[in-house]
C-alpha cells in the first residue's frame, strides 16, 4: 500500500527508477534490499511497484526505445507530495523553475508532473488520488 496520504505536503514521498534494463534493476534491488516487484497497469502500459514488508518503496519502469536510442541513461526521480498539482506546477514556474512534464494522471495512483528547479535539477510533484475519487472514477 502507498502511504502517501499520511505524508504532509512538501515531503519527499516517492521514487521512480527509469531503467535501461528494468528486469536487471528488479533483480539487483531484490538481491540488495529484499524489495519485491509487483506489476501494475497504468495509462495503457505498466510499471513495477517495489515493496518491502508489504509497503511500497518506489517503482521501476522501462525506458522507451526512443529515449534509449537518444542516449537516455537510467535515473531516479524523487517526488514531493503536493495538495494541488496544478497550483504547485504553476508556483514552480513563478519561483524560477520550468515545468517539463505537465500534470497528468497515473491511473489509480496519483497525478504527477516533472519540473526543473531553479538550478536545473529534476524533481517530481505528486498529488495522491483520494480514495473516493478512485471509487467514483473522478480521478
Amino acid at each position: 500500500m502507498v502511504h502517501i496520504g499520511k505524508m504532509d505536503a512538501g515531503q519527499f514521498c516517492w521514487l521512480d527508477l527509469a531503467a535501461t534494463d528494468a528486469d536487471s534493476a528488479k533483480t539487483f534491488y531484490r538481491n540488495l534490499f529484499g524489495w519485491t516487484s509487483h506489476e501494475q497497469l497504468a495509462n495503457g502500459g505498466s510499471f513495477t511497484r517495489l515493496r518491502l514488508s508489504d509497503h511500497d518503496v518506489g517503482s521501476i519502469y522501462q525506458l522507451r526505445e526512443t529515449l534509449l536510442d537518444n542516449g537516455m541513461t537510467s535515473h531516479w526521480t524523487p517526488y514531493v507530495r503536493v495538495n494541488d498539482i496544478e497550483r504547485a506546477a504553476g508556483r514552480s514556474a513563478r519561483c524560477g523553475g520550468t515545468v517539463v512534464v505537465d500534470p497528468f494522471l497515473v491511473s489509480g495512483v496519483a497525478r504527477i508532473a516533472l519540473i526543473l528547479d531553479s538550478v536545473g535539477a529534476v524533481v517530481g510533484l505528486w498529488e495522491p488520488i483520494a480514495v473516493d475519487q478512485k471509487a467514483n472514477g473522478h480521478a
